[in-house]
């Protein structure tokens, strides 16, 4: 070899030195864009990485498919995934829970059927995506399905995949066996008490959401926004008006949660069912108070209210003090 061409190849291994070098660094920057969910930062760490030519490293592209599905851009996350020539559960889980956050759920079981496709085995961190889909498209079978593979996969004991079932089970109306699946949880956090709290509440059962919320507090547990909710919710299916008001403070008061406007939202619809249309009023005036931004499914609840009491100067004033109407 010539004394040209070695100094050739040497300065072609010292490039690829420096690139191999270069590949962690970014992919560092790119790990950061994703649990930052900074969607600028990550097209501009991505325009570097093609214009240093390291792009179609597997390592980088696989980052770039896992930040982009975290930024729920999932057209950009689809297509640098399509040109990876390794594609681990890993990958697929991005993207499934992707698509379950876009509440795009028909097409984030089609991904599940192609991993399974391509011989990728699931795991833990699979399940919750899967059956948060399956729960809005209330499939039992498919939630039994998955159910099997869980307890064969070995996650049954998994919190995670626990609480999912839980809910995926509570809203396919399946509420047995989602309690069945909440009481073999050999451990339980306040999604696990809320997701079984909001299943009752689903379904109208009232009674069970209140032994629910007892035997949360009395375990130690402390609630949060979802729990109280999921009470809210009950107070208004069973029409019990003055208990509503009461875990209304009680949140505030004992718990130091403050009220959102879904929380005013059930105590509006409560009232405006019993015909206390004017107490409805005074509660949105506390929440306007307190600083809590009216939303549409709060003015929906009042309107109805109105409308069937025949008392819409009600919601014109209400209009008037949240948005300055006249």
């Amino acid at each position: 070899m010539s004394p040209k061409d070695n100094v050739t190849s040497l300065c072609l291994h010292l490039k690829e030195s420096k690139l191999f070098n270069t590949i962690p660094l970014y992919a560092s920057l790119i790990e950061t864009c994703s649990s930052t969910k900074d969607l600028k930062k990550l097209q501009q760490t991505h325009a570097q990485v093609v214009s240093l030519g390291i792009y179609h490293h597997d390592f980088i592209r696989s980052k770039l498919v896992s930040a982009y599905a975290s930024c729920l851009r999932i057209h950009e996350a689809i297509h640098i995934f399509s040109r990876t020539n390794r594609q681990p559960t890993f990958l697929y889980n991005c993207l499934i829970r992707a698509y379950a956050s876009l509440d795009l759920h028909r097409t984030s079981l089609r991904l599940f059927r192609q991993m399974m496709g391509a011989h990728k085995s699931p795991d833990s961190h699979t399940f919750p995506s899967l059956l948060k889909s399956i729960g809005h498209l209330s499939s039992l079978n498919l939630a039994r399905q998955v159910h099997g593979f869980v307890v064969v996969m070995g996650d049954a004991g998994d919190l995670c995949v626990g609480n999912a079932l839980v809910t995926a089970y509570a809203k396919c109306g399946c509420l047995g066996t989602a309690r069945k699946v909440f009481d073999e949880m050999p451990d339980k956090n306040v999604v696990t008490w809320s997701s079984m709290m909001s299943g009752y509440a689903m379904h109208g059962e009232s009674g069970e959401v209140m032994r629910l919320f007892e035997e949360m507090v009395e375990a130690g547990e402390r609630p949060d926004e979802k729990v109280f909710t999921a009470v809210l919710v009950a107070c208004s299916y069973a029409g019990w008006r003055e208990v509503g008001w009461g875990f209304l403070r009680v949140m505030k008061e004992r718990f130091g949660v403050k009220a959102g406007v879904e929380h005013y939202t059930c105590l509006v619809d409560m009232l405006g069912k019993a015909g206390k249309v004017e107490a409805a009023e005074k509660a949105v005036a506390e929440m306007v108070a307190e600083g809590v931004a009216c939303d549409e499914a709060l003015w929906r609840a009042l309107l109805w209210a109105c409308r069937a009491q025949g008392k819409m100067e009600v919601a014109e004033r209400v209009a008037e003090m949240v948005y300055g109407r006249t």
